[in-house]
């Protein structure tokens, strides 16, 4: 094992063996790795770019539509608060969004990379 660490008392090691350097750079020029980096770049950076799009808008307008931002929408409630309060939503639905789609599609794919890692070593 390659670890200073020494094992716990009683002498059993239970902890998983960790690959060589080696394995390591060979996982990340395989194909399966790179299919992973695909799967989640298709989903992040969109997502990313329409959030900050989002945010982008909301600053814009709040600095050069004034009077649209201000217009009240029932009672003290005026856009640029119904905007702000959307920011807030967008996270954290793009957050829970995201946790599902690494559940579903990146956990599975990186689990069996790591579970081979770790059994190869």
């Amino acid at each position: 094992m390659a670890t200073d660490v020494p094992p716990p008392e009683g002498g059993i090691d239970t902890r998983p063996a960790q690959p060589p350097t080696e394995k390591f750079v060979e996982v990340q020029a395989s194909e399966e790795f790179a299919e992973l980096r695909r799967t989640h770049r298709r989903f992040a950076f969109p997502l990313t770019v329409a959030f900050i799009a989002w945010y982008l808008l909301y600053v814009l307008l709040s600095n050069y539509a004034g009077g649209f931002m201000g217009h009240k929408l029932f009672g003290n409630i005026n856009v640029a608060l119904v905007f702000g309060l959307a920011q807030f939503l967008t996270t954290f639905l793009i957050a829970w969004f995201y946790s599902r789609y690494a559940a579903a599609k990146l956990d599975p794919r990186s689990e069996a990379i790591k579970s081979r890692m770790e059994a190869d070593a």
